[in-house]
């Protein structure tokens, strides 16, 4: 099996961590086997879409999800370090509101699946970031939404000391709105 899994602090969102064949040549994993993927996890979905960000040092993108069209993603980091998050906003959920965060990087190819229902954001922890991931829907522009990433009432304990800055904001994500609007 190429992925040992590991439940988070969500009991749907979990951590994937892949065989990894590794000599003085380089590496070798299988990155997704959707038959590999379902059976370890138990869960029975296809992927329809699969999306490739890179981003600088201190960049933050969050909390993004779609209203009528969640995305479920499997995240993973081909280059650099980010701290990445999912937030339940599922309303009928006992862990509504609640948030649990992972460091991912390129050198442990570990990935991060988060189920549709979820906000999803990450921190930019290295110099740069190289992120792919795949989705259970398509993105729809029209149907995107965002929760603020500092919102109060979430309180994720982003790692920004280690940043040393401010981080840095699209236009649209400086404008997200608190979660109680939700």
């Amino acid at each position: 099996m190429p992925y040992t899994v590991f439940p988070t602090l969500l009991s749907q969102v979990l951590l994937l961590k892949p065989k990894v064949f590794s000599d003085e040549r380089g590496f070798f994993f299988e990155s997704f086997n959707q038959r590999e993927f379902n059976q370890a996890t138990g869960l029975d979905l296809l992927f329809v879409q699969d999306n490739h960000s890179k981003s600088s040092h201190g960049v933050l993108r969050g909390l993004h999800f779609q209203r009528e069209f969640p995305q479920g993603k499997l995240i993973r980091v081909v280059q650099g370090q980010i701290f990445d998050v999912a937030v339940d906003i599922r309303p009928e959920s006992p862990q509504y509101g609640q948030w649990t965060g992972h460091l991912l990087d390129s050198a442990t190819h570990e990935q991060l699946w988060i189920p549709a229902g979820f906000a999803h954001g990450f921190l930019v922890l290295s110099d740069n970031a190289e992120v792919i991931y795949k989705t259970t829907d398509y993105w729809v522009a029209s149907d995107e939404d965002a929760i603020q990433w500092n919102d109060p009432d979430i309180a994720i304990d982003w790692p920004l000391k280690a940043l040393k800055m401010q981080p840095l904001l699209s236009a649209k994500d400086a404008a997200a709105k608190p979660f109680k609007r939700f």
